[in-house]
């Protein structure tokens, strides 16, 4: 049966339809979730888009935290649930305490958007089982509050347990705390990730398809828990 991915809709989201088109491309049906219902239909995995949820009042993600969505979406990620947050959708899910630490202005206080060269560091979480270790992507990142910080415990335990999923290379575009570009939960099934994968699935208008391994490492994920 074909999986069945949900992308869940913000008031100020930006990114939903480029995350329902790469779960496409990545042979999963996109099923799309609005923020102000609690059915998840089903679906076998969710993801978070970018954009500016809520407007970013108050902080990024404060409000797109408290959602009637993300009420279930958090209960469904402690029995397992495979949850992605690109960007918007990281900042959500650090709001929303499903993982650690907060993204913050960026350190030089300018919005960055350029292609960026990331170093896969974990290749056991949902979403990144078909890269190989320490694999160097180049994937677009594009956000002004994007700085990973957390205090010097946490990231001791995000090294210590290699829940560091990805890290900046070639460049630090906003300042992150140990050129923190990704990271999980302790279970691995919950994944949040500054930079955009959906904006590098098609030659056409990415300037690689490395982001497609995102959404097919879901896809292999789930394969394999059946």
């Amino acid at each position: 049966m074909t999986a069945r991915i949900g992308v869940v809709t913000f008031p100020g989201s930006l990114d939903d339809r480029d995350a329902a088109r790469a779960v496409g491309l990545a042979g999963a049906a996109p099923i799309p979730l609005w923020h102000a219902e609690a059915d998840l239909y089903g679906v076998d995995a969710v993801i978070l888009p970018g954009g500016f949820s809520y407007g970013d009042y108050l902080r990024a993600g404060a409000i797109a935290r408290f959602s009637a969505v993300m009420e279930s979406i958090i209960r469904a990620a402690g029995d397992g649930l495979p949850v992605l947050g690109i960007c918007n959708g990281f900042q959500v899910l650090c709001e929303a305490h499903l993982l650690p630490g907060a993204l913050t202005r960026n350190q030089h206080l300018h919005f960055r958007n350029r292609d960026q060269g990331l170093r896969i560091e974990s290749t056991t979480t949902a979403w990144t089982r078909d890269f190989t270790p320490r694999q160097e992507v180049v994937i677009p990142v594009k956000n002004g509050e994007g700085c990973y910080m957390a205090d010097e415990r946490t990231l001791d335990e995000l090294e210590g347990e290699g829940r560091i999923v990805a890290r900046y290379v070639r460049g630090n575009p906003n300042g992150s705390l140990h050129d923190i570009a990704a990271i999980t939960n302790a279970a691995g099934n919950v994944v949040g990730i500054m930079p955009h994968p959906e904006h590098a699935v098609e030659v056409l208008t990415g300037p690689s398809i490395d982001g497609l391994g995102i959404f097919t490492s879901v896809l292999a994920h789930l394969g394999a828990r059946v």
